[in-house]
């Protein structure tokens, strides 16, 4: 049927085993894939600009605290304006549980712990010792 269409049309038809169009060129291609991450990259950069878009943090609202108390609840401290709110989350809704009367203490960040306290360790016993021991059941 495609032998037909092309001696209908005055072309010649491609003989077997030879290609009838030449390959797309390799720049063509990576033409293409930088159009479309460049078109990604400007959408989402509009939709961070977008009013009402949910990106961009409330001005005088912040998350303190979260904590998970269940698979869909969760208890949230959020401060509005200066005061500090309890807040129940759950998959019906959202309850205010209490209000703070003053802000939480900040955390403290955690520490790595000092290297020059650790123990020696090249006393230990290396995992294939360990490993044989435990499979000849010695004690």
């Amino acid at each position: 049927m495609i032998a037909s269409l092309l001696i209908a049309a005055g072309t010649p038809a491609a003989k077997v085993g030879q290609h009838a169009a030449a390959a797309p060129s390799m720049f063509g291609a990576v033409l293409a894939l930088l159009a479309v991450l460049a078109l990604i990259v400007g959408l989402g950069w509009l939709l961070k600009r977008m009013p009402g878009s949910g990106f961009r943090p409330a001005e005088g609202m912040r998350v303190v605290a979260s904590l998970n108390v269940g698979a869909k609840e969760r208890v949230v401290v959020v401060e509005v304006n200066g005061e500090q709110l309890l807040l129940g989350v759950t998959a019906g809704g959202i309850n205010t549980l209490h209000h703070l009367p003053e802000p939480l203490p900040t955390p403290v960040p955690a520490r790595l712990p000092d290297l020059k306290n650790l123990p020696n360790l090249k006393n230990l016993p290396n995992f294939a010792q360990l490993l044989q021991q435990r499979l000849r059941k010695e004690p």
